[in-house]
């Protein structure tokens, strides 16, 4: 009988030797006359753990890691096909590893189990059933039933996602679209690229209920240049369910048609922007448009359109097939749901963490991300990518919930945590913010295009000390202007990271004043 082995194919997991293991896997069970079946699934998150090795035994699936290629020999030898053993590698049973067991897995129920390019194995573990339920459904009941769930967008804006599908199924045209915005930029994250590189199905299911809810036919996913393996697997995720008639003309023969096609970007930040990737995806540079018109109105070619991000598509499979009211019966306040919080940076046990909104920012940091790698206190924690705030300490009751970030001048955006210990300056981390806004810029306001080339000469006389006071005093004002005047997040959010740096670690600005020397 053929014993089968799980070696992950994900990103994270190559750039620690997924490959050279699954080679060595393969080698060795060859010379040992073993029928071995190696299946590259995709990564469960624990990335301290990787390459995380599974083996399906008659006690389940039990998980080694982190293997190297060098202890491959000896997994085989300590006899890991067979069962459990005592080896130095062993987690046991990998459901019941803290990190994973604590978690609430919705919308990555099936990252790191499956084969991700198997529709048989898609099936097994809950696929489809979604899609079939909004089959049988009006393009209204769909609408009504996300709404119900409470579902809002996991791009960081937080808008209700139902509230978008209802406004482009109620605006006339001959053509609609559904647009998933996978640029996933922000520093610290990576449940996009984990989602296409472990599941691709459940994207490709989430766009054809969204096509189906708002009279939609054609659907485009929008990713990254720096995803090559993403991009791979999505692109052969899409033409196995076009082969299988869940894509095309008729999905599963319904009469309903929808088809999916990828577009990869140029590697721009502002492109992340609804509006700006529009541009991108017309062949155009990607600059910011004003509103109105919503895109909802009058979005890709000029047609109503749906844009939402990759997870909040990628949660809406569950969402169809558990219910709304299941789906709404975790988390907090206005904040439903689960979210895929993504820990990284200077933290021992970094990874995905999935569960419902209200876990506090000190759970997610020490508890459950264990600390700084370093054992050196922590400092301050980004939360939100690079136009997000920093919290230090003192804000670690915050609850994980979109207004309760909001009510102390910080924002979720994509969930991505980025932990410092206390060897971080913090006035280099707000020069920081200024330049990549610099860099990052479409150049189409004033506010972001000037003003962040402003913000790095001002941080750059704090630091040389000249005259702090007056260039604290004018970094403030900069920020208002560009927080109120920015046409979009990206000049609008770069006053987050700089003035909660400046206001939870004002001695960081601060050295020691000297006069500006005579030109």
């Amino acid at each position: 009988m053929s014993i089968t082995i799980y070696v992950p194919g994900d990103s994270g997991a190559l750039a620690l030797g997924a490959d050279k293991v699954a080679k060595a896997v393969a080698s060795e069970a060859e010379a040992r006359g073993l029928d071995i079946r190696v299946v590259r699934n995709g990564s469960r998150g624990l990335y301290w753990l990787e390459p995380m090795v599974e083996v399906e035994t008659g006690e389940g699936r039990l998980a080694y890691g982190p293997v190297k290629a060098r202890d491959v020999a000896g997994l085989f030898e300590a006899g890991f096909c067979d069962g459990p053993t005592d080896h130095a590698l062993s987690l046991g049973d990998p459901e019941e590893i803290a990190f994973l067991k604590r978690q609430t897995r919705l919308t990555f129920a099936r990252c790191g189990i499956v084969d991700p390019l198997s529709l048989a194995d898609y099936r097994a573990h809950g696929g489809f059933r979604g899609l079939e339920k909004a089959l049988s459904m009006s393009p209204a009941e769909i609408v009504a039933e996300v709404t119900e769930s409470g579902l809002r967008g996991r791009g960081g804006a937080g808008f209700p996602t139902g509230v978008k599908w209802k406004t482009v199924l109620e605006t006339e045209a001959d053509q609609k679209y559904i647009v998933c915005n996978g640029d996933e930029g922000d520093s610290g994250t990576f449940a996009d690229r984990m989602i296409l590189e472990g599941d691709p199905f459940v994207l490709i299911e989430g766009m054809i209920i969204s096509g189906l809810a708002v009279g939609a036919t054609k659907g485009y996913i929008y990713m990254r240049s720096e995803y090559p393996h993403a991009i791979d697997m999505t692109e052969k995720a899409i033409e196995i369910a076009r082969a299988a008639d869940i894509l095309g003309p008729s999905v599963l023969m319904s009469g309903h048609s929808f088809d999916l096609e990828v577009r990869v970007g140029a590697g721009a930040y502002v492109c992340g922007e609804e509006t700006a990737l529009l541009e991108s995806l017309e062949g155009k540079r990607g600059v910011v448009r004003a509103k109105p018109p919503l895109p909802a109105h009058k979005g890709l070619f000029g047609k109503p359109t749906v844009i939402n991000n990759l997870i909040s598509l990628a949660s809406v499979p569950v969402i169809l097939d558990k219910g709304g009211a299941f789906y709404k019966d975790f988390g907090l306040g206005r904040s439903r749901g689960t979210i895929p919080i993504q820990i990284a940076g200077n933290v021992k046990y970094g990874g995905l963490f999935e569960d419902g909104f209200g876990l506090t920012l000190g759970q997610i940091v020490e508890d459950i991300g264990g600390g700084t790698a370093s054992g050196r206190p922590v400092k301050a924690v980004q939360v939100g990518g690079p136009l997000g705030a920093y919290f230090p300490p003192e804000l670690f009751d915050t609850e994980f919930d979109y207004e309760a970030f909001t009510a102390r001048g910080g924002l979720i955006g994509h969930a991505g945590i980025v932990v410092f210990d206390d060897t971080v300056d913090m006035l280099d981390q707000a020069r920081f913010a200024f330049e990549f806004c610099a860099i990052e810029s479409c150049g189409k306001c004033t506010p972001c295009r000037i003003g962040a080339v402003r913000g790095v000469e001002l941080a750059d006389r704090l630091k040389a000390g000249v005259d702090p006071e007056n260039q604290i005093e004018i970094i403030r004002d900069l920020c208002d202007t560009m927080h109120l005047g920015s046409l979009c997040a990206l000049g609008g959010f770069t006053p987050y990271p700089v003035l909660s740096a400046l206001n939870h670690f004002p001695d960081d600005f601060r050295r020691e004043p000297r006069r500006e020397a005579a030109e």
